[in-house]
């Protein structure tokens, strides 16, 4: 699945690489971005947190050359005069006019290297609408970005998440050279997948998976998605053992009736059941209108 979404064959939408402190998701969204030049696509990057330099680095000269790169790392705010890309820019409006500056017929991904950065200066309402009319198609066909997880509110995180078409959360694997990707990939159709894979990345960004998918709940993922157990830090106990099951169920509860009480309370006994009723002598009882007296 995490193959799949690298060469593009899922159709595009809302991409998120969640990472952490443990295992940095950059050199995944690098391995993207390369991937999408590869297919001739065009590549416009919004950089918060990435320097030009950097990316010359990790995908070479003639990659960055290809590549649309909107720098917002000097001066994200907007405090000096005319500045290329700011955080304020990140409204639909803006962004439309953005890559729509240059017309071309080819499919266009926008990458944002930092979606914690511009949650830290624009309200969730506001990034979620935008990424919500970015999704809803028009010059775009994939948005890509990578959101530091342990950075924000997990509801903040869950709110920008339910918006994505895939989710990669990234983590650190067994061993050092090797990461483990859970992949939540939703259909169109409302379908949801889930995959968990092990993968590494090669100088040349290339990602490499070692191993096949395992789909998540069924038992062979890793060790740290087992199911943590909730009654382990209980201050009570929940569970009995046997000598307590043995005297649990030889407990006599007092609405259950023995078998001796039972017959004891179903035995005829003469006398009982029945009403005897003598008529007062002011009783004024009709045989054939019984009812009289009711004045009906």
């Amino acid at each position: 699945m995490l193959l799949e979404l690298i060469q593009g064959t899922e159709g595009g939408g809302l991409i998120i690489i969640q990472d952490s402190i443990h295992y940095s998701g950059r050199t995944l969204l690098m391995s993207f971005i390369k991937a999408a030049l590869k297919r001739d696509e065009v590549v416009h990057l919004l950089a918060f947190e990435l320097h030009e330099e950097e990316l010359k680095h990790e995908l070479g000269h003639s990659c960055l050359q290809r590549l649309k790169f909107h720098n917002a790392f000097h001066d994200p705010l907007g405090w000096n005069e005319n500045p290329p890309f700011t955080v304020h820019q990140f409204i639909t409006s803006e962004l439309d006019s953005l890559l729509t500056s240059n017309q071309h017929s080819k499919p266009v991904t926008l990458v944002i290297d930092s979606f914690s950065f511009i949650l830290r200066h624009l309200s969730p309402s506001a990034v979620c609408k935008t990424l919500q009319q970015l999704k809803k198609g028009g010059a775009v066909k994939t948005t890509l970005g990578l959101l530091h997880s342990d950075m924000h509110h997990r509801n903040m995180v869950g709110s920008i998440c339910h918006l994505a078409t895939s989710v990669l959360t990234v983590a650190p694997g067994h061993q050092c050279h090797e990461a483990v990707a859970k992949t939540i990939r939703r259909a169109k159709s409302g379908k949801i997948s889930q995959a968990v894979e092990r993968f590494s990345i090669s100088d040349d960004m290339t990602v490499k998976v070692q191993s096949k998918p395992v789909p998540v709940g069924s038992g062979q993922g890793e060790a740290g998605d087992a199911e943590v157990d909730p009654t382990a830090n209980l201050t009570f106990n929940l569970r009995l053992s046997d000598q307590e099951r043995q005297a649990k169920e030889k407990l006599a509860l007092p609405f259950v009736f023995s078998k001796e009480k039972k017959s004891a309370l179903l035995r005829p006994v003469p006398g009982s059941g029945r009403i005897l009723y003598e008529p007062d002598a002011n009783d004024d009882y009709d045989q054939e209108d019984p009812d009289d007296d009711l004045d009906i």
